[in-house]
Formats: structure tokens, C-alpha cells, sequence
């Protein structure tokens, strides 16, 4: 996303207005999923390894192993982090 003329690159979900958004402490967003299982929840996800967000449905697939770029040695798994 371009913003002044910036690439925002530091992986992190953005939002324009704090009005639509709440702060949740729930153990849902502590839980790991592997490459592959099923989204407890619509949402956000970021893979723990890289910091690749990707949106997913209750019920859809997370991405596979290898679906995306990694460094050696980096764990490919997810943890949701915005509930939708």
C-alpha cells in the first residue's frame, strides 16, 4: 500500500478508522495452526515465520507448506490476528 509516496512494508494489518476496531484479549489469537488446517474463524491470519498476512473463513483452508516465500529455518504456521 502507498502512502505518501511510501510502500508500507512492515507487515502489519492496517486499519483507517479505530472507530470499526476493538481490542480483544482472547486465547484464540495465542493459538498456532499448522500449513494446511482448517480457520477456526474468519479473519486475518499471519504466517509466525515471515509475517505474510492473508484473510481466510471459518472452515477454509490455511495456506500449504511452501506457499509463499520463507527463510531457512523459519516456521511456516499462522495465528490470527484480527477476528472478522
Amino acid at each position: 500500500m502507498a502512502t505518501d509516496g511510501k510502500l508500507w512494508s512492515n507487515g502489519m494489518a492496517l486499519y483507517q478508522s479505530a472507530q470499526f476496531i476493538d481490542t480483544w484479549t482472547d486465547p484464540e489469537f495465542d493459538k498456532i495452526h499448522p500449513p494446511r488446517a482448517v480457520a477456526p474463524h474468519s479473519g486475518i491470519y499471519r504466517c509466525v515465520g515471515c509475517g505474510v498476512e492473508i484473510a481466510a473463513s471459518e472452515g477454509q483452508l490455511l495456506p500449504p507448506t511452501h506457499a509463499h516465500p520463507h527463510r531457512a529455518g523459519t516456521q511456516e504456521a499462522w495465528q490470527m490476528v484480527v477476528y472478522a
